[in-house]
């Protein structure tokens, strides 16, 4: 038996770029693509000390890549940068100053558009607010805030001085914020009154306060002022944003620090219930994120670029914070939920603010398939040009919805793979260049030299499963977990000889397109096959009647594994009698006749992370008959888990 993943999905349809898209586009063909491509990983250094060199640095660098004590790497050595200075004072200098930074749309409808000059006015005064109360470089701050400008200028103040940011999602509870101050030891927090979330205040200062109870190491703790909640200010800890930053002066130079000097820590959880601090250093991060952004999105002068998603996960530090705003790029930032207050709250704001970029989750398209389409077909969308997905693989039918129904079938659709541990998206089509398939994230982006290998470390042939590397190293890669060296090392670099290991199954198509067909700890073991559970998954959602799927395995005495499918349903319909073999049947025809659920069970909703991604261990642990157990500190809504262990 073998031990690779097998992979049977089959996906025939291709959508080429137009030639208007093309025409216009930073790479225009797929022969530039490959050209640069094999450019790139021939010479990965002379590659991204090009892409670097479009930052400003404030002084060079000595060497470009030291790999010399792998796999802990330093990108730009020598070098001095100031990441708040890429995204603001350079673009300020270049007479840019009155551009839009941010269209800000607060979930209430209150709505400010914020200048890349007031941005900068605003971070000065906040990075000189931070050091009057003693906070130095190396520092570390701990960032819970809504998603308000504000949040930008705390990244960015910090960044400006020298300080280590450590951002945590605002929907995270009192015992997620002790968890990760305890970890980052750090001194300082950031936080607001409350911030707006599906019509309620979310009461983030109140968390603060909780967490704050069994963790006395904090000095200051800064307050913005965003719903005038009733909340508690400690003397001499608690400062009003607003009254730290009302006499100070708008004058902090950037002080150039050290290439690998580090600028955030970013909290993912772990399986063993201990949240891991993923580490990202100055230099190469910017690189990274610049460099993809501006490829990716085919980043123009009069997009209005939108990203969905929350400062509190690397999609809004990459994608909203650091590197659309090193391209200078005006974006749309709204602060509340997609269904607040019907589903076309989305849709409205792409029409009011003629949105041509929109980069979204997966998790939210199969949201607003389930709504119903009438939400989308209220507004005009014709100012769209490119989509993107982040997140997670998105299925092909859910792809399709997405081409039509908000991409008019004219936008190419950039499905990018990467993950907090890269920095930057790694996988992904080029909207002028690459065809696209359905549910693929195509072709390894320039200077990522992506493979999928065996158990033995050979490269697997087209449309064998293995597992999902990246062989060289990118500057915007993870460079430790935070205080855990030997973790690091055991997690992403223990499996094969410097090459990082991304976690993830999946398989190359006879074009070489990259297919994730899930994590590699969410396989399934079905009478000696090893299927992928995002495989199963994509062909229950490809049924008319299903909007989502979650795909587990649970012991079985005769087949190793039985497969076992969760099941949510789009509005109106009823699951009856009939629904779930019809549905075992479906999967049978469009993967095969192995692959067939033993079990389906109807679902109201999934459990999933508070950044929308299905946590199929919780699943796994319920059709096992164990207890839920583990880190649940990023569950949306553990009354989804309680219901279902009712219904086992």
């Amino acid at each position: 038996m073998s031990n690779n993943i097998e992979s049977l999905q089959k996906e025939d349809r291709i959508f080429s770029p137009s030639p208007e898209f093309s025409a216009t586009a930073h790479i225009k063909s797929m022969e530039e693509y490959e050209t640069l491509h094999a450019q790139s990983i021939a010479d990965p250094e002379a590659f991204w000390a090009d892409q670097a060199s479009s930052l400003t640095w404030q002084k060079p660098w000595d060497t470009v890549l030291d790999w010399s004590d792998a796999p802990f790497a330093r990108w730009f050595d020598g070098g001095k940068i100031n990441a708040a200075e890429n995204c603001l004072d350079r673009h300020v200098a270049a007479g840019k100053g009155d551009n839009i930074a941010i269209h800000w749309v607060g979930e209430p409808g209150d709505t400010r558009d914020v200048t890349f000059s007031e941005l900068l006015t605003d971070t000065c005064r906040f990075a000189n607010a931070l050091k009057a109360r003693g906070i130095k470089p190396g520092d570390r701050v701990l960032i819970y805030m809504p998603m308000v400008p504000e949040a930008a200028v705390a990244m960015l103040a910090c960044a400006r001085i020298g300080a280590v940011h450590s951002v945590v999602f605002g929907g995270f509870s009192a015992t997620s914020i002790k968890d990760r101050l305890e970890d980052s030891e750090a001194t300082a927090i950031i936080t607001a009154d409350g911030g707006w979330r599906r019509g309620s205040v979310v009461p983030l200062k109140a968390n603060v306060d909780e967490a704050l109870e069994s963790y006395d190491a904090v000095e200051s703790v800064f307050v913005l002022k965003r719903c005038e909640n009733e909340i508690t200010m400690t003397d001499g800890r608690d400062v009003w944003w607003h009254e730290v930053t009302a006499d100070v002066s708008e004058d902090c130079p950037p002080e150039g620090f050290d290439a690998e000097h580090p600028l955030f820590i970013l909290y993912t959880s772990g399986s063993t219930g201990k949240p891991k601090g993923i580490l990202h250093t100055t230099g190469g991060y910017m690189t990274g994120t610049a460099t993809t952004f501006k490829y990716i999105f085919d980043h123009q002068p009069d997009d209005i670029y939108w990203c969905t998603a929350d400062v509190g996960w690397i999609t809004g530090h990459s994608y909203i914070v650091y590197g659309p705003m090193a391209n200078g790029a005006t974006q749309v930032m709204y602060e509340g939920a997609p269904n607040q207050p019907d589903w076309d709250r989305f849709w409205q704001i792409v029409a009011d603010y003629k949105v041509t970029i929109f980069y979204t989750a997966p998790t939210a398209i199969r949201a607003f398939i389930k709504a119903g389409d009438h939400h989308v077909e209220k507004h005009d969308l014709s100012s769209l040009r490119l989509l993107g997905t982040v997140g997670e693989p998105i299925n092909p039918e859910a792809w399709m919805w997405y081409h039509e129904k908000i991409g008019g079938g004219r936008c190419p659709i950039v499905d990018t793979w990467w993950q907090t541990e890269t920095g930057g998206i790694m996988i992904t089509p080029l909207p002028g260049a690459t065809p696209l398939k359905p549910g693929t994230a195509t072709r390894p982006f320039l200077g990522i030299d992506a493979a999928i290998l065996d158990e033995t470390g050979e490269e697997c042939g087209p449309n064998e499963g293995g597992k999902l590397v990246i062989r060289k190293p990118w500057p915007s890669m993870l460079r430790t977990i935070y205080k855990d060296p030997e973790r690091f090392k055991e997690t992403y670099w223990n499996e094969y000889e410097g090459i990082y290991l991304a976690g993830d199954g999946a398989r190359t198509d006879d074009d070489g397109y990259f297919w994730i067909v899930g994590r590699l700890d969410d396989v399934l073991n079905v009478s000696g096959h090893r299927l992928g559970t995002a495989e199963v998954e994509s062909a229950l959602v490809s049924h008319d009647a299903v909007a989502e799927a979650a795909v587990v395995g649970r012991p079985h005495d005769i087949k190793g594994q039985a497969v076992v499918a969760f099941v949510t349903l789009k509005e109106g319909i009823d699951h009856g009698d009939d629904l779930a073999a019809e549905l075992r049947n479906h999967v049978g025809t469009e993967i095969g006749a192995i692959a067939k659920p033993d079990d389906i069970r109807f679902a109201q909703a999934l459990p999933k992370t508070r950044s929308g991604k299905i946590m199929r261990r919780l699943l796994k642990e319920i059709v096992s008959g164990g207890e839920v157990k583990g880190d649940t500190t990023t569950l949306e809504d553990f009354n989804v888990v309680a219901s279902l262990q009712k219904e086992d």
